[in-house]
């Protein structure tokens, strides 16, 4: 563990309302952003655990950082991060890592035990896993777009096509669930409703499947015309969807509010916190917070 600190902020931002009605909106009234920490170069990935701390990347460092609920405090869990991109944590309490500078998907126990539990399709290297999930049974959901990196020597992608696979839980099998995408991106369940979130970012579209129970995907249908890189699902059903600031959609495509997000880009979202009522928000240097009405499925 490391001891590199980054101080909370307490600035408040404005957060910009889109429905019509606040009653309607899953943001706590008089809600405002506060700043978690800064100071990165692009903030990903955020993954909370079962105690409500929050882990979540600054890919271009390779590093992922740890927020701390209790001490309310930002520090370096780990270097030499595989370019993590991506992460969650799974009922096992353990991170596992969209790790894609060399195209793979890490276990990781500790900073100093990492396991390489995918590393390529059919003697293939992968385009570069993007995001994840992790189903009861501990079976994992990832996205694989291209989207080249300057850290990589290759210069065109080795697939001819971008999927959503499969890992079993046992890391033995792994399979194609969902293709035809340009760019499938930010991808999220939810078990109690046996449904997966996959967005296609470049096209601009975020579609919903029903989740088999051997996890094989079926019935695609949009689910609104709007991409995402990273999103969340709240206790209410309500998907979280990024890119500008963050939109917030009820289970029947209702649009129910939006966060701005004054940076450019905003890549990511998780609920965390003791009770699991923040929303943490990744953002080019920054991670935000702000609290909810909801709260976050994970960990009930």
């Amino acid at each position: 563990m490391k001891t590199k600190l980054f101080f909370p902020l307490t600035f408040l931002f404005l957060v910009t309302l889109a429905c019509t009605s606040q009653d309607s909106s899953p943001i706590k009234k008089g809600a405002s952003l506060k700043l978690v920490a800064d100071g990165f170069k692009f903030t990903e990935g955020p993954a909370e655990d079962k105690h409500g701390n929050v882990y979540f990347t600054d890919q271009p460092n390779n590093k992922i950082l740890k927020w701390d609920h209790q001490k309310d405090t930002v520090l370096v869990f780990m270097d030499d991060a595989g370019r993590s991109n991506g992460l969650f944590i799974g009922n096992d309490d353990v991170l596992y890592s969209c790790a894609d500078e060399k195209f793979q998907l890490w276990k990781i126990e500790s900073p100093e035990e990492i396991t390489v539990i995918a590393d390529g399709f059919d003697n293939t290297n992968f385009n570069g896993p993007n995001d994840l999930w992790i189903d009861d049974k501990g079976g994992i959901y990832f996205t694989d777009p291209y989207y080249q990196r300057p850290y990589w020597e290759r210069q065109a992608p080795e697939m001819d096509s971008a999927r959503v696979y499969y890992l079993s839980p046992d890391y033995k099998t792994l399979r194609v669930v969902a293709e035809g995408f340009d760019h499938p991106n930010g991808i999220i369940g939810s078990v109690e409703d046996k449904i997966l979130y996959v967005a296609d970012n470049s096209a601009a579209k975020t579609y919903v499947y029903d989740i088999l129970e051997n996890g094989d995907l079926v019935n695609k249908r949009l689910f609104v015309e709007m991409g995402s890189d990273g999103m969340t699902l709240d206790n209410k059903g309500n998907l979280y969807l990024t890119g500008d600031g963050v939109h917030i959609y009820d289970k029947n495509s209702n649009l129910l509010d939006h966060i701005e997000i004054d940076k450019g880009w905003t890549s990511n979202v998780t609920f965390g916190g003791e009770d699991f009522n923040w929303l943490f928000i990744t953002a080019l240097d920054v991670v935000y917070k702000i609290e909810m009405k909801t709260h976050g499925i994970r960990w009930e």
